[in-house]
C-alpha cells in the first residue's frame, strides 16, 4: 500500500473494528486502512457470521455491506441492536435516498456509497468513534428528570427504576438534547452536530429519531418539546 496520510485520534487504546463484507477484496483494503489507522480489525463474510462474532466479541464499531448472501446487512444490523450497542456505518452500492434514509432510521451512523475511498471511510470511522467519545467525557455523570434517570458515562437509561434499550443514535440525540437542556435545536443543528457534515439525509430523519426516543420514554416524552418550524428542544425546569 502507497504511504497515505490519515490522522489518527490519541488515546484510542486500540479500537476494535468489523469489517462485515462478501467481497474478500474490500474486507482486505479496509482492514489494512484500519490497522495502519491504529485499529484492531476482524473480518466476517456474511451478516449471520458479524452476529455470532459480535455475541462472542466485544467492537468499538461496524462497517456493514448492505448487501451480502445469508443475510443482509440492515437485517443483520436489527439483530446486532438486539445484542449490543455497537455504532455503524454502512456500505452499499446503492445511493438512493430511500435506502439512506431507511439506514438511518435504524440508528445506523453513517452511509458510505460503493466505490469509496479507503481514507475517506477511515475519516468517517474517525469522526463517528471522537463524537461518541466526546459525548462521554462531556457528561461522565448521572442526571435524572423525574422517573428518568440518564447515566451519560454507561450510556443508560432507566424509565420509572425500569432500562430502556435505545438505538446508538437515539441514544446521542437524547444526550445532545440534554446536554443542551432549554435550548432551541434546530433540526439542522441536530443533523450536524449528531449526524455530521457530510450527513445526505433530510429533516424526516430527526423527525423519525425524536418519534421513536419519545415513544422509548414513555410518559417523560414531555421533555421533548417540538417547535414548530424550528426543531426542538429538551424542557426540563
Amino acid at each position: 500500500m502507497d504511504k497515505i496520510q490519515i490522522s489518527t485520534m490519541q488515546g484510542w487504546n486500540m479500537k476494535k473494528i468489523l469489517i462485515v463484507d462478501d467481497e474478500d477484496k474490500i474486507r482486505e483494503v479496509i482492514k489494512e486502512y484500519a490497522e495502519f489507522s491504529g485499529y484492531e480489525a476482524e473480518e466476517a463474510a456474511d451478516g449471520m457470521s458479524a452476529i455470532g462474532m459480535v455475541k462472542l466479541n466485544d467492537y468499538d464499531l461496524i462497517i456493514m455491506d448492505v448487501m451480502m448472501p445469508k443475510l443482509d446487512g440492515f437485517s443483520a444490523v436489527k439483530e446486532i441492536q438486539k445484542i449490543k450497542n455497537i455504532p455503524v456505518i454502512m456500505l452499499s452500492a446503492r445511493g438512493e435516498e430511500y435506502d439512506k434514509l431507511f439506514g438511518f432510521e435504524l440508528g445506523i451512523d453513517d452511509y458510505v456509497v460503493k466505490p469509496f475511498s479507503p481514507k475517506e471511510l477511515m475519516a468517517r470511522v474517525n469522526a463517528v468513534l471522537s463524537r461518541i467519545d466526546s459525548a462521554g467525557k462531556v457528561s461522565n455523570n448521572i442526571e435524572r428528570f423525574d422517573g428518568l434517570e440518564v447515566n451519560f458515562a454507561a450510556r443508560t437509561i432507566t424509565v420509572d427504576g425500569k432500562r430502556v434499550e435505545l438505538t446508538p443514535k437515539e441514544y446521542d440525540l437524547l444526550f445532545y438534547m440534554i446536554q443542551n437542556k432549554n435550548i432551541a435545536l434546530s433540526r439542522d443543528r441536530l443533523l450536524s452536530d449528531i449526524w455530521g457534515y457530510d450527513f445526505f439525509g433530510d429533516d424526516r430523519t430527526i423527525d423519525t429519531h425524536v418519534k421513536n426516543l419519545r415513544n422509548s420514554l414513555g410518559p417523560y416524552r414531555k421533555f421533548i418539546v417540538t417547535l414548530r418550524g424550528v426543531g426542538y428542544k429538551f424542557e426540563y425546569e
